[in-house]
């Protein structure tokens, strides 16, 4: 009945049980992220207090912000108010009416869906360069590479490697995941039965005596769990969290490392052409919207319907396109996705994304290249793997293959609330060349689908958490260049002179200055303040 092999990985759920209730104990206002260190003890981006002082009843303009993500819920109950319409396209009318190649794109574009239905997960670049390299050099290891190829193929040998370990190390961890989970329900469930209870409890299972073998190991399998976890709802909560772990891990062997999945036929494009347009359909919130919901609040939540949370910036659209499935996105579709929204009218575009390899980085480049000429402002996830950006490639980048760099991007890295030493997201990438500035990206409480709000954490939180302010001062000082606007937020950035943190993913202690080119957090009180000096006399009532 209970296999002890999979006991092993209960002690990190355990310990993961653990470190939220300790977190709990210490009462973080949920709201954190705009809030002030001065005025309130925690490191967000003073939102709060810029609004009540430095803009209090001072005149805004709109500003549109594309989200390119997993989809956005429109109809959320805290965020419809703030999506942008098309005003030049007829609704359901089946007529591209602004001639711009997409046909009812009311509120934005899905650029991974097709006539019969969405892509929802997708295959890792990883695979797909696995895939690409196979057909080529597959079988060859011991005939003579030509000189011209050694490289790709000395590449191709380590993408092998790699992809082999992680297909192995992931279907493994799928394996004992359910394997576990298993053996908790099956022992739950014989309780149950035996001792006739709906629910039980760890004097129920303490007081039941048997000298069955089978019984006898339920029994000891269940008590050293509740022994590790107080309550009967934190059991619950248990479960929970490993059904949630079998989900994760399922997705992972289905399609990350499946190399016979091919999402493309759902899309139905002709994925060699990278500059066709039109592809795609209208659904911008897709079988699985959490992520880019949660994102879309961070930047504009309605700050004036009294419900919900409350966005960073209070004057803006935005425009959902959806590009990332559950799995990496591809360079084909956020090139387009870029081209659409700055085709569109996006000042600010968010990319709370990002992969280790880019086959296609030129369309991408084109389009980074676009939008730098139109003065849109770029703003990326820096990534969650622990790693320094400057050592190790995360996509999509600011680098041009021809090494140029462009001038319109920021690179975010994560935050937390915590005071000295204890507000870096331990999972974040940084840089001190790659990555521009931190935000505030631990737990992060935000708009989910269907009118709900979880708390999320990662790059993803904290790339909208600069994106957020960006907009905030587009909206008062509209007439910022994209150089300034890029140039006041990196300034601005609160700084902690001589201060040493642990570098994301160890125990080493770094100074926090040299995890990023800024050195600091984005800061909305001093952004605000700097642009006042730049252009003083923007806007009047």
């Amino acid at each position: 009945m209970v296999n002890y092999k999979v006991l092993v990985i209960i002690f990190l759920l355990i310990q993961v049980s653990s470190f939220a209730q300790d977190k709990a104990q210490v009462p973080i206002p949920s709201d954190w992220f705009l809030l002030d260190p001065e005025k309130d003890s925690v490191q967000g981006v003073s939102a709060e207090r810029t609004y009540e002082t430095l803009l209090k009843n001072r005149p805004s303009k709109t500003v549109i912000v594309a989200i390119i993500d997993s989809g956005i819920d429109i109809d959320h109950e805290d965020l419809k108010n703030v999506i942008w319409t098309n005003e030049k396209e007829i609704p359901k009318n089946g007529i591209d009416d602004d001639k711009n190649g997409y046909v009812d794109d009311v509120h934005g574009w899905n650029f991974i869906g097709g006539k019969s239905g969405n892509v929802e997960a997708d295959t890792y670049e990883l695979t797909r360069e696995y895939m690409r390299l196979r057909a080529i050099y597959d079988g060859n290891e011991k005939r003579k590479i030509p000189k011209k190829q050694k490289k790709e193929f000395e590449q191709y040998s380590k993408i092998k490697i790699k992809y082999e370990k992680l297909k192995a190390k992931n279907q493994e961890q799928y394996d004992l995941y359910n394997s576990l989970y298993s053996n908790v329900m099956s022992s739950t469930d014989t309780l149950k039965k035996i001792l006739k209870v709906e629910k039980l409890t760890p004097e129920l299972i303490q007081d039941f005596t048997t000298n069955e073998p089978s019984l006898l190991l339920a029994k000891a399998f269940l008590l050293n769990l509740y022994k590790n976890v107080d309550e009967n709802t934190e059991i619950d909560t248990f479960y929970s969290q490993l059904k949630e772990a079998i989900d994760y891990y399922s997705v992972i062997v289905k399609y990350g490392y499946n190399t016979e999945f091919d999402s493309r036929k759902i899309i139905g494009d002709d994925y060699s052409n990278l500059y066709q347009k039109g592809y795609g359909n209208n659904d911008v919130k897709g079988p699985d919207a959490t992520h880019g919901t949660h994102v879309a609040g961070i930047v504009a939540a309605d700050r004036k319907n009294a419900i919900g949370i409350k966005g960073i910036a209070d004057n803006v659209k935005i425009m959902p396109v959806r590009a990332v499935p559950n799995g990496d996105e591809r360079d084909k579709d956020i090139a387009n996705a870029i081209l659409y929204a700055v085709d569109n009218g996006a000042q600010v575009i968010n990319m709370s994304f990002g992969k280790s390899f880019s086959p296609e980085k030129v369309a991408v480049d084109k389009a980074v290249k676009y939008a730098e000429q139109n003065g849109v402002l770029l703003v990326h996830a820096a990534g969650n793997d622990g790693d320094d950006n400057d050592v190790e490639a995360n996509f999509p980048s600011r680098f041009y293959l021809n090494g140029k760099e462009a001038q319109n991007w920021l690179e975010i890295g994560a935050s937390a609330w915590g005071k000295d030493n204890e507000f870096i997201g331990a999972f974040s990438n940084y840089g001190k060349k790659t990555v521009d500035l931190f935000a505030p990206g631990v737990e992060i409480y935000s708009t989910t689908p269907d009118n709900t709000y979880k708390e999320e954490s990662g790059t993803s939180m904290a790339s909208p958490s600069t994106t957020g302010v960006a907009a905030l001062l587009l909206s008062y000082f509209p007439e910022l260049t994209t150089s300034e606007l890029k140039d006041i937020l990196k300034k601005s950035t609160r700084k902690f002179d001589g201060l040493k943190v642990k570098k994301p993913g160890t125990e080493t202690k770094v100074y926090f200055s040299d995890l990023s080119s800024s050195g600091g957090i984005v800061n909305a009180f001093e952004a605000v303040k700097m642009a006042q000096k730049i252009k003083p006399t923007l806007l009047k009532k």
